[in-house]
């Protein structure tokens, strides 16, 4: 029987209040400025769909994300370990995360965390999916059962089925695969299956990059908070090039139609799709880095 790795000891940093106090308050000031415009229309009644999408579809409330944590290893001298949460205990000089409690905890999350980021940041990225998972959750679908339906499609109903047909859907991630409507399916390349996702993820997807926010909440709260708001910063700018990818019109509320069903469209897509693998690698070597 193999010996189980334990994890080195983290080294401590050591923050004095006046340090920690200052971090808390700009990750709150910026989350801040994300959340009051959701927390506004959801006050209101008002649905978004773009950006309600990182509320609904990651199930994390806004006050979980606004909550502040320094990450493992980092000591906040003056805290009251009841102020941070379960996860933190009394030291002399203040509190502290219990690392190895955390990591004992959710040990086998973790595992399976660290080996999907891994492998996903093994392989090439692939740049010519051009969106298609979006209208794949359209084809052939009646008008009326469209989820975003409040709001109008840019091409009828044929021409989508045709930029569908005329574009390869090859998509590889299977949160997205799962709502292609059932005559779509067939159409694509691969059969994505939640056992299937280590070995399929790959990191020029749209949808792996705006993952990470969803992986470094799960690590939490090894994960210091103002990476986690990094990972969400990523995931609200590539939600925004998903939706205007889409068969969608959403010029209404900001977002002008990346037109994928043309070549200038398809080219804008895949350059931006570059940018935000790029941003998203420096992210998941950040996450594998810190568990």
């Amino acid at each position: 029987m193999g010996t189980a790795v334990v994890p080195a000891a983290v080294p401590q940093t050591v923050l004095d209040g006046a340090a920690w106090r200052a971090r808390r308050r700009a990750h709150e000031d910026r989350v801040d400025a994300w959340l009051a415009p959701h927390l506004a229309r959801r006050r209101a009644g008002r649905k978004h769909p773009v950006e309600d999408f990182l509320f609904s579809y990651y199930s994390y409330r806004p006050a979980q994300l606004r909550r502040w944590h320094p990450g493992a290893g980092v000591l906040l001298a003056g805290a009251d370990p009841a102020d941070l949460g379960r996860d933190y205990r009394a030291e002399p000089a203040g509190a502290t995360l219990d690392t190895a409690a955390v990591r004992a905890r959710r040990a086998e999350s973790i595992d399976w965390i660290r080996n999907l980021l891994a492998r996903t940041a093994e392989r090439p990225g692939q740049f010519g999916c051009f969106g298609m998972h979006e209208w794949a959750m359209v084809y052939r679908q009646h008008p009326d059962d469209v989820r975003h339906n409040a709001w109008p499609l840019r091409l009828c109903p044929d021409d989508i089925a045709r930029t569908v047909q005329e574009n390869r859907i090859r998509c590889s991630h299977f949160d997205a695969y799962r709502f292609f409507t059932a005559p779509a399916r067939p159409l694509n390349l691969l059969t994505p299956t939640r056992e299937r996702q280590p070995d399929l993820e790959q990191p020029g997807c749209l949808h792996a990059n705006m993952d990470l926010y969803k992986w470094a909440h799960k690590l939490s709260p090894l994960v210091p908070a103002e990476v986690v708001a990094d990972c969400f910063e990523l995931a609200r700018e590539i939600r925004t090039l998903d939706m205007r990818a889409s068969p969608y019109d959403l010029a209404a509320l900001g977002c002008p139609p990346v037109r994928v069903e043309t070549p200038a469209g398809r080219a804008e897509y895949a350059t931006a799709q570059r940018g935000f693998a790029e941003r998203a690698a420096i992210l998941r070597a950040r996450l594998l880095s810190l568990v």
